[in-house]
């Protein structure tokens, strides 16, 4: 796998997602600044990646705060939290990121401020691992609905790019690869940006796993010949009914789906579902800058000057077309989302198998 992110001499290093496939460019973020503009200009992008850049953010702008009080200490990263946030508002993980850094500052209030320092670090790093043995985990829970012979589409890039590694909708594909399963995959090239273009089909290509680049819209022309078996895509944030918010385009690969009676799973970490949003037409939807759909690379244009332009990022598929939602602690049905929000839930009643 390549290295998404990574904390080194002080520095938060990021690969510059926005060159890929033709240059494999690392970029050195020497304060928070420069992480939150890395966010916002998908150098990183994906939700548990960016959720690890929010850490690592928090934890180098920490390192140059001269308060040598607790309360100065943490007063001075309310605005590193408030910029990070601010940066893309759909994925749930920014702010998973910050919540976990507060109560990690909160447990620790009375350590000393160089010693909280570098505890942010370690806590950084910590999120880092634990989100790639994560993905794993929704990759075994996830490779039993790949079989021989299989055919499966997915939806811009939910790979280890999108994540510490391993990725969430390409873990189940690698894990399946692993268990020496023969199938192969559909990348739809996922306009405007292009991550299935660029990103996914590159990714499974590293990884060796037999790949085909389609145009957005030709999925459900490939549904209706019967050249589709099963659907796996990511997911930015995913609310407490089982609606998913994910890449702009997936609501249409989902109701193509439930028409040609194929499942759709959803592959999502715990930490990118929100219980305290109860349906998805609460959940925020980032729109992002015309130049992004009438130029190619910001550079070549395709539109004519002047055209209005809406470019949503994202879009919400309903609980109902949602075959399963895959976590790290299961598989489950999307109305059984209510039940892993509350304390000690039965995992093993409510978890799918096949």
């Amino acid at each position: 796998m390549v290295k998404t992110i990574e904390w080194k001499d002080n520095k938060v290093i990021m690969l510059d997602q926005s060159r890929l496939p033709i240059d494999v460019a690392y970029i050195e973020c020497k304060d928070y600044l420069m992480v939150a503009e890395g966010i916002r200009k998908l150098w990183i992008r994906g939700a548990p990646a960016i959720g690890i850049a929010t850490a690592m953010g928090i934890a180098l702008a920490a390192q140059e705060i001269s308060a040598t009080d607790f309360e100065g200490f943490t007063k001075g990263l309310d605005p590193v939290f408030n910029t990070l946030i601010a940066t893309r508002p759909t994925a749930v993980n920014i702010q998973w990121a910050v919540d976990r850094i507060r109560k990690f500052l909160d447990a620790g209030k009375d350590e000393p401020i160089a010693g909280l320092k570098a505890l942010l670090i370690e806590e950084a790093e910590r999120i880092l691992a634990e989100d790639i043995e994560i993905n794993m985990a929704i990759g075994r829970w996830g490779a039993q609905f790949i079989h021989d012979g299989d055919t499966v589409l997915t939806h811009c890039n939910a790979g280890s790019l999108a994540t510490g590694g391993y990725g969430t909708a390409t873990a189940p594909m690698l894990i399946a690869k692993e268990q020496g399963k023969k199938f192969q995959v559909i990348a739809d090239e996922t306009r405007p940006v292009l991550q299935g273009a660029r990103l996914t089909s590159w990714e499974l290509m590293q990884a060796g796993i037999p790949v085909t680049l389609i145009t957005d819209n030709t999925a459900g022309a490939l549904m209706q010949k019967g050249e589709i078996n099963l659907a796996i895509v990511g997911t930015d944030r995913t609310v407490l009914n089982g609606d998913v918010a994910n890449k702009i385009g997936t609501y249409t690969v989902a109701v193509l789906c439930k028409e040609h009676g194929i499942p759709f799973y959803v592959a999502a970490p715990m930490s990118s579902i929100d219980f305290s949003i109860p349906t998805g037409n609460l959940i925020p939807i980032e729109e992002r800058e015309p130049r992004e759909v009438t130029h190619i690379f910001g550079t070549c244009r395709i539109a004519p000057e002047g055209v209005k332009v809406r470019n949503l990022a994202f879009d919400v598929t309903p609980a109902r077309y949602v075959t399963a939602i895959i976590t790290e602690n299961g598989a489950f049905k999307p109305e059984n989302l209510k039940e892993l929000s509350r304390p000690d839930p039965d995992l093993e009643k409510l978890r799918i198998r096949v």
